[in-house]
C-alpha cells in the first residue's frame, strides 16, 4: 500500500514533523511518502526548505520576521508583518521584501530564489520591493502607494544588475494567481469597496498604480496576478519572475512527482478543519492531486468542523479530529503524543 502524507503545520508542528507523526501510523507496513508542504503567508518558507534539504534561519527587523535559507542552487524568503486590516494602507512600503531579497542574493549566487508574497500588508504593486533592490525614480518608491503620486520615471537598471541570472518565484495564496492589479476588479477598488472608501481618493490611487507600472513594465500591468499580495504579483513579473503557490511547488517537484506515482492512499492535515477556511490552501490542494491520482484523500486535523457533505463537495472522504474541541479541551495544543494516538485509529481503516 502506498501512502503520501503531505500536511499543513498542526498546532506548533511543522509540516515535516506533523506528516512524520501521522506517518507512524501505518508504519510499519505500508510505503509511506512524507511531503512537506506550506501555504503563502503561514508555514510555506520551513516547508520549502524541509523539501529542498537546506535549512532557514528567522531575525526580527523592524518589527517583521524574516525568515531566509538556501541551498546549492535555490534559496527561500519570507517576511512576516502585523496583520492587515481592512482599506488601503496607504502609507506601507514592501521595502522589507526587497532588503530580504537584496541580503540574500549578496550573500552569494543563487539561481532560483523563491519569495513569499503573503506576508506584509500593502498596496504599493511592489515599488519598496524595487527600491531596496536598486531602482531609482523621481518619486519616493519606498513610502506606499502614496508616495508614487506624480511618478513618471523609473530606473531598473540596479535591479537587474543586482539579480543577474537570477530567476524569481513570487508565492502567493491560491486565490489571487487570478487578482487584477488595475481597474474595477483590481486591488484599489476591491479593498477600498471593502472599507467604503472615497471614491476619487480610489480613483486617484488606482491612476498612480497605474502611472507606476506604466514606468515599470506595461505588459504586465494587465496579467493576471499582477495584483496578488497588494500588487508585489506585478513586481515579480515585471522583472522576468513566474507566480505559483506553495502546494503547487512541492507538487510539481521531483519528490511530490514521485510520491503521487502509483499512490493509494493521500492524507493531509492541519490544524483546524471547518467550514469557513475549509482547511486552507494545503487541504483543498491535496484533495485536488488525490483526485487527480484516481485516489482517496482524508483528513486529520486538531480539530473539525464541517460536515460530511461540504468536505465530500471538496474531494475529502473522511475527517478526523485529535480533539473534539480545541476551545473546550484544557490542553488545547496539539502533542505528538495525541496525534500519532490519533493516526493509529485512522490507520486501522484505512489500510489494506
Amino acid at each position: 500500500m502506498r501512502i503520501v502524507i503531505a500536511s499543513d503545520v498542526i498546532g506548533a508542528l511543522s509540516s515535516r514533523r506533523a506528516g512524520e507523526v501521522i506517518a507512524s501510523g501505518w508504519l510499519p507496513g505500508a510505503e509511506v511518502s512524507v511531503l512537506p508542504i506550506g501555504e503563502a503567508g503561514a508555514g510555506f518558507a520551513a516547508a520549502y526548505a524541509e523539501l529542498a534539504g537546506f535549512t532557514t534561519s528567522s531575525r526580527e527587523t523592524n518589527g517583521v520576521m524574516v525568515t531566509t535559507g538556501h541551498g546549492a542552487d535555490a534559496g527561500v524568503v519570507q517576511v512576516l508583518g502585523p496583520q492587515g486590516g481592512q482599506g488601503i494602507p496607504y502609507q506601507q512600503s514592501s521595502r522589507a521584501i526587497g532588503d530580504a531579497i537584496a541580503d540574500t542574493l549578496r550573500n552569494g549566487p543563487v539561481r532560483r530564489l523563491i519569495v513569499d508574497l503573503a506576508g506584509l500588508w500593502v498596496h504599493d504593486a511592489g515599488a519598496g520591493l524595487l527600491a531596496a533592490l536598486g531602482a531609482t525614480a523621481d518619486r519616493p518608491l519606498d513610502r506606499g502607494v502614496a508616495g508614487l503620486d506624480g511618478i513618471s520615471e523609473v530606473n531598473l537598471a540596479g535591479v537587474r544588475t543586482l539579480l543577474d541570472e537570477t530567476e524569481l518565484v513570487g508565492v502567493v495564496p491560491a486565490a489571487q494567481l487570478s487578482q487584477s492589479l488595475l481597474g474595477l476588479r483590481g486591488i484599489t477598488s476591491r479593498a477600498g469597496r471593502e472599507a467604503d472608501a472615497d471614491p476619487e481618493l480610489m480613483l486617484r490611487t488606482d491612476a498612480t498604480l497605474e502611472a507606476f507600472a506604466r514606468q515599470v513594465s506595461p505588459p504586465h500591468a494587465a496579467a493576471p496576478g499582477a495584483g496578488a499580495c497588494g500588487g508585489l504579483g506585478f513586481a515579480v513579473l515585471a522583472l522576468g519572475g513566474q507566480l505559483s503557490t506553495g502546494p503547487a511547488l512541492t507538487l510539481v517537484s521531483a519528490a511530490g512527482q514521485q510520491a503521487l506515482r502509483g499512490v493509494d492512499l493521500v492524507v493531509t492535515g492541519c490544524s483546524t478543519f471547518d467550514f469557513a477556511s475549509r482547511g486552507g490552501g494545503v487541504v483543498a490542494a491535496m484533495a485536488e492531486a488525490a483526485a487527480a491520482a484516481l485516489s482517496p484523500c482524508i483528513v486529520i486535523a486538531g480539530e473539525v468542523l464541517i460536515g460530511s457533505r461540504e468536505m465530500r463537495t471538496m474531494g475529502i472522504e473522511a475527517a478526523y479530529a485529535v480533539h473534539e474541541s480545541l476551545a473546550d479541551h484544557a490542553q488545547p495544543e496539539i502533542s505528538e503524543e495525541e496525534l500519532a494516538a490519533t493516526a493509529r485509529r485512522v490507520a486501522k481503516s484505512w489500510s489494506w
